[in-house]
């Protein structure tokens, strides 16, 4: 967990004096989904001790109807542990965002799973998904052996796991053998694989099509021979999907999803979305597949459900969403914006 600070008004970071503070992590963006529409969620994390923002994360974590657990790390003196800092603004117009990361000193960097009971969690509380996120995988050395025993301990127990693979690579840099290792292995006992096209290439050495670009909906049948190679690659993963992302402007987006499951595809071409700030759009999305997956729907839904929670958390200034209610989620997939009395 750590803090983000937003300047106020859609100013760039550098030219900002009034900022915004909120929580974040890639995993509670995810998580959110379900814990606001009313699924029970536990939060795996640690704190530094007597830190006022341990308490702000505990406190916003409980408001979005999340149980947490973990161990208190002591500081350890003004040059030992800390929550990272997310500093990014949210562009506007012609401006694109920039998201810089201080994570000097993180606490979360000491995640070990001797402080965690996993009999207990994924024995006897029986989890039905543990979702893993490669920023974690990827932040030490010790947070890699963490998720690998994570994985190990819900396939013991007949946990669903789902890896978003997030390459960052900043992270990898000088470690591509370590961390191609560690993510072989989560990925290869892993049943939901969660990717855009540079995450499976980079992460996983899966051959895809090239990052970003115009025409994405066009380019389709080559995210499908992406996900095929990734199908073939790590054979017990069920569910392969990807967002398509097209940028018009900071404001403007064209937003679509591909999602394999088995043999069957969902594919949505992108369409027009508004945004005010893009960050977490791919979180909510994993968030919104899952949460379909946990309600016993339908695969087509998962797809159709994700993709709306991504348009829906690109509107609000939280890194993550915050649903009133599955209604909501689905007027956004029926493009139905008119007001609601």
């Amino acid at each position: 967990m750590g803090a983000r600070l937003t300047p106020d008004n859609g100013q760039p970071f550098h030219c900002g004096r009034r900022f915004t503070l909120q929580a974040t992590s890639a995993e509670t963006n995810v998580a959110s989904v379900s814990s606001y529409l009313g699924l029970p969620v536990k939060v795996l994390t640690t704190f530094v001790k007597g830190s006022p923002i341990a308490r702000f994360l505990k406190d916003d974590l409980a408001g979005r109807h999340m149980d947490v657990e973990g161990p208190e790390v002591d500081q350890g003196g003004p040059w030992g542990y800390r929550h990272q800092l997310n500093l990014a603004d949210c562009g506007t117009g012609s401006r694109g965002p920039r998201v810089c990361n201080d994570r000097a000193g993180e606490v979360g960097r000491t995640l070990n799973v001797k402080d965690f009971d996993l009999e207990r969690i994924f024995g006897r509380e029986g989890v039905q998904i543990v979702h893993l996120s490669g920023l974690i995988a990827a932040l030490s050395p010790e947070t890699g052996t963490f998720c690998l025993e994570i994985a190990r301990a819900a396939k013991k127990y007949g946990t669903r796991i789902s890896f978003d693979l997030n390459h960052r690579a900043s992270f990898w840099k000088g470690r591509e053998k370590e961390l191609r290792a560690i993510f072989h292995e989560i990925a290869g006992v892993a049943d939901i694989l969660v990717g855009n096209e540079e995450d499976f290439q980079l992460a996983l050495g899966i051959e895809g099509p090239e990052a970003g670009g115009k025409g994405l909906g066009s380019k389709i049948d080559s995210f499908k021979g992406m996900i095929e190679r990734a199908g073939k690659a790590y054979p017990n993963a069920k569910v392969f999907a990807t967002t398509l992302r097209e940028v018009v402007n900071a404001n403007t987006h064209l937003w679509g999803a591909l999602l394999a499951e088995g043999s069957r595809w969902h594919a949505i071409e992108p369409r027009q979305i508004g945004v005010v700030d893009r960050i977490g759009g791919g979180d909510a999305f994993v968030g919104g597949m899952l949460y379909a997956v946990l309600r016993g729907w339908e695969p087509e839904k998962w797809a159709s459900f994700g993709w709306a929670t991504g348009a829906l958390v690109v509107t609000l200034l939280t890194d993550y969403a915050q649903p009133a209610d599955e209604e909501q989620i689905w007027s956004i997939w029926e493009g139905n914006a008119r007001v609601k009395r």
